[in-house]
């Protein structure tokens, strides 16, 4: 990070925007631009409140979307890293919206990809979702384009000193939208809906999902889709966490929605790499040699038939680990 003087960020005004916002500013006071480009000027008015510009020197604020090719390459103007994390994101509206989430998550990403190799930019980093991986929603086979969009940029960058890598994980806790901050509303009511007894899900803070990011920009070949090992919760324990009083209405899964979410497949395991605290999936056309790679950060090969589903997870949140959690990164107030 202390190579990196301007840096932007797509959907810089959503959850996890403002939390890698929030991050560079207190801790990287190095970064001279820090560019907040978003379409929704109620939310960037929003944000200039708690970051205005008189107070911090760095931040920009810029109205575009990532449909806009012309203004992207505007913004991307002296822009040493991007990180893309413009998306439509809800399954039913994505389901109900088809073409218009076609047009942001696949080629707001393609625009994104073209902008960047015309402006100079050195490193994109693109946000991607567990949904992505063998996908059976709209939401998950767009997101499942752009990774491959992104990856295979690096095959016609030509000579530019320009590296494309993607992070794929889970639910982030908190976010927008996501089922903690649903479940929190439902607090005083008779009863919770929930799908399905035996659903559960990865699960990622907002904190670490800016960290996992800045360390991805420390040691992206081009070409990588990164996963964190993260832990699973078992949704009927999220409930018993969080609604311990109230009585529970199975209600059946929705359309697009899986039981267990999946991050890398047993054919991608073939092609992935273990590492400490996290994956890597290798791109399908080699750019580098994977064994270098793997010697360069201590990696090993995942046994053929390998697989990273949330069901199937070593590593789970308590009932009380997940009170915790929420006490610390959603609401501080939250007491059973």
């Amino acid at each position: 990070m202390m190579n990196y003087r301007s840096i932007l960020v797509t959907g810089g005004t959503g959850s996890f925007g403002k939390k890698f916002i929030e991050t560079i500013l207190t801790k990287y006071p190095q970064v001279e631009r820090l560019v907040v480009y978003s379409r929704d000027e109620l939310k960037q008015y929003e944000m200039a409140q708690i970051y205005p510009e008189s107070k911090y020197a760095a931040i920009r604020y810029f109205i575009g979307d990532v449909r806009d090719k012309d203004r992207l390459i505007r913004a991307f103007e002296g822009i040493d890293v991007v990180i893309h994390a413009a998306a439509l994101k809800q399954v039913p509206a994505c389901e109900y919206n088809p073409f218009e989430a076609i047009k942001t998550n696949i080629l707001g990403a393609q625009n994104v990809i073209e902008a960047a190799i015309a402006s100079g930019v050195k490193k994109v980093v693109a946000l991607s979702t567990d949904k992505a991986a063998a996908p059976i929603n709209l939401y998950g086979a767009t997101k499942l384009c752009s990774d491959k969009l992104f990856t295979a940029a690096n095959n016609y960058r030509g000579k530019r000193d320009l590296n494309f890598s993607v992070v794929r994980y889970g639910n982030v806790m908190g976010s927008r939208g996501s089922v903690i901050p649903f479940f929190l509303n439902k607090r005083h009511e008779e009863s919770i809906p929930i799908t399905d007894e035996g659903m559960t899900r990865f699960s990622i803070t907002l904190q670490d999902s800016v960290k996992l990011v800045l360390q991805v920009l420390d040691v992206m070949w081009g070409g990588e889709i990164f996963v964190p090992k993260i832990p699973s919760y078992r949704i009927m324990e999220l409930a018993e966490a969080l609604v311990p009083n109230s009585r529970i209405e199975i209600v059946g899964i929705r359309p697009g929605e899986k039981l267990h979410e999946e991050m890398i497949t047993e054919t991608d395991s073939m092609n992935t790499l273990e590492f400490d605290d996290y994956y890597v999936i290798m791109p399908s056309y080699p750019l580098w040699s994977p064994k270098d790679y793997a010697k360069s950060y201590n990696g090993r090969h995942c046994p053929m038939g390998f697989r990273y589903n949330s069901g199937e997870n070593t590593e789970w949140l308590s009932v009380a680990q997940i009170r915790e959690l929420v006490r610390v990164h959603v609401d501080p107030g939250f007491t059973v």
